[in-house]
């Protein structure tokens, strides 16, 4: 049986408790002889116990020679080219702009990976965006996102070329698709993103995220794994501009039959109807949230919306009560926007809504508590009822166009 990565010198072991303490995985416990005793389903080897360890009763198998070499066989930046019917993604050209930055301070190639059906035609508008060379996986079989069969393919072409780093949106899609990626490939993963950087002494991408509710930023490294995946917030960071006649290589990746097998299949289909902007690519947001009281007061914000051409937000507390589609939520569960328009209407304004849509240019918050959070982020606060200062808005709105 091969030795564990960590294990405890039972005879040094004093039974303090202070590395049951220092591990901040709960992977540690004293048992009924007052010993340390590792749980290594739960250890990471982040090695917080060896350094609040003063009996020196913790040891960490060193890692194998040549382990960190292996590593260096691993080149370029991917970004994964997530698409709709064909249409790339937004949230794909942000990631373009910066894994260019990461791919130049490494001094190696940006790359995107685009599957689907049909869309073979559309790898130009990633070179024009600034990829190097786009992989693509042309078959009918990968016409519409499935998990399983997208992240057999995603998992064969990183086995097959190695890439040093692997991009994908915070997305639905990204979300589900990366995590399956990651955890075949036993590396790591740091979701939600806000910010990439490039270490320049070790090399190691520096991934950097909220955490803790948003209060503070994390920024976490994969050092002994590759790929380091990341997943990253959309409308956090900007798009790679067009440079019109700009060529890559394209390169067409063959697939077995059998990464194409599915469990499930689709049965249909049914788009959200909607008459507003998708608030992901949206300029301007009108959200609404507990202070509506009923799912049908948000018909005033559609009519203020429609008028200004505008997305429906709202908040978590909205969307639990079932009196919007979670697909509106904006916040840490739900999507984080960037407008240059928020206005925000009965939501008081909790840090996980914050997180969301802090970075909006122009925040309008209305509220009749005036001691409401939203006001300490706005940056222009109306105290008073929304069904009155909404219709008010609304109809201004439309003397203001000609409406």
């Amino acid at each position: 049986m091969p030795e564990p990565p960590i294990k405890v010198i039972t005879q040094n072991c004093v039974g303090c408790g202070l590395c049951v303490k220092a591990c901040p995985f709960d992977a540690i416990a004293l048992n009924d002889e007052k010993i340390a005793v590792i749980d290594l389903d739960k250890c990471t080897l982040c090695g917080a116990c060896l350094e609040a360890c003063k009996f020196d009763a913790i040891e960490m198998k060193a890692r194998e020679a040549g382990a960190d070499a292996a590593l260096d066989g691993y080149c370029d930046v991917w970004v994964f080219a997530e698409q709709t019917g064909g249409h790339i993604e937004s949230v794909t050209y942000e990631l373009l702009g910066e894994g260019r930055k990461l791919a130049d301070a490494l001094g190696m190639n940006l790359c995107a990976v685009l599957l689907g059906s049909g869309v073979t035609d559309t790898a130009a508008a990633l070179t024009e965006r600034g990829a190097d060379t786009v992989y693509v996986v042309d078959r009918p079989e990968l016409e519409y996102f499935q998990d399983e069969r997208y992240a057999a393919v995603l998992i064969e072409l990183v086995k097959r070329h190695k890439p040093n780093i692997l991009l994908s949106g915070a997305t639905t899609i990204g979300r589900s698709l990366v995590s399956r990626v990651a955890v075949t490939l036993n590396t790591g993963l740091t979701a939600d993103c806000t910010g990439l950087a490039i270490d320049p002494e070790s090399r190691n991408l520096l991934q950097t995220r909220p955490a803790f509710g948003g209060n503070i930023m994390a920024t976490i490294i994969t050092p002994h794994t590759r790929p380091q995946m990341a997943t990253v917030r959309h409308k956090v960071m900007q798009e790679a501009e067009v440079q019109s006649g700009r060529t890559g290589n394209v390169s067409i990746e063959a697939v077995a039959a059998s990464l194409l097998e599915a469990r499930t299949r689709r049965v249909r289909y049914v788009p959200e109807q909607e008459s507003t902007v998708n608030i992901a690519e949206a300029d301007i947001i009108v959200a609404g949230g507990r202070g509506l009281q009923k799912p049908e007061h948000f018909a005033l914000l559609r009519e203020l919306a429609e008028t200004i051409g505008a997305g429906i937000g709202a908040s978590r507390a909205a969307v639990d009560a079932n009196w919007i589609a979670y697909s509106h939520q904006v916040g840490q569960t739900g999507k984080t926007v960037c407008p240059k328009l928020y206005i925000a209407c009965g939501i008081s304004g909790q840090i996980q809504h914050l997180a969301g849509m802090s970075s909006a240019d122009v925040i309008v918050a209305i509220n009749k508590d005036p001691e409401a959070p939203i006001f300490k982020v706005a940056t222009y606060g109306i105290v008073g009822d929304l069904f009155q200062v909404v219709p008010h808005l609304t109809q201004a709105f439309k003397q203001a166009l000609g409406k």
